[in-house]
């Protein structure tokens, strides 16, 4: 795959790099937080984000098991524990924007996180770390955003 543009001014990229720093420093659990920015970039199908997060999960300990059944944490239930399943759950809701079963696309006037998921991931996150958590879902979920919509390749270092 060859990039549409490798364009990206610089203030944007400072801004969103600052994001990310604070809402993964704030919410300090490195290897929960690249289980979610994982999450939402296979859901977001960037291949550029799933590379790097991919070799930054290792870094920070994050077994193969998890990584290789992170597709399917819903079903398996050895793998992940209720506090990563609750920030799991939190990252579909907010990635896709899941409402009763369905997903709505951005703009079309509906969808929400639903109540039970953010209880959930309310019972095991204080909340400084919950809002670091949204943070950081946010700031993966517009890191995709750039990169897929630019063509961005796996480990292409020209971004």
């Amino acid at each position: 795959m060859t990039a549409r543009t490798t364009y990206l001014d610089g203030t944007v990229r400072a801004s969103m790099r600052a994001l990310s720093a604070a809402a993964k420093q704030g919410f300090g659990e490195p290897a929960l937080a690249e289980l979610v920015q994982i999450r939402a970039s296979q859901l977001n199908h960037c291949a550029f984000c799933l590379d790097m997060h991919l070799e930054v999960a290792r870094r920070h300990g994050v077994s193969q098991a998890q990584l290789d059944l992170l597709s399917a944490w819903e079903e398996a239930h050895d793998v992940f524990d209720v506090r990563e399943r609750a920030a799991l759950a939190l990252t579909e809701s907010l990635t896709l924007r899941i409402d009763g079963g369905r997903s709505r696309a951005f703009g079309s006037g509906g969808g929400f996180v639903p109540d039970e998921v953010y209880e959930q991931a309310a019972e095991h996150f204080d909340a400084p770390q919950l809002a670091h958590l949204i943070g950081l879902i946010v700031a993966i979920n517009s890191w995709n955003r750039l990169m897929v919509s630019r063509r961005i390749p796996a480990g292409s270092t020209a971004w």
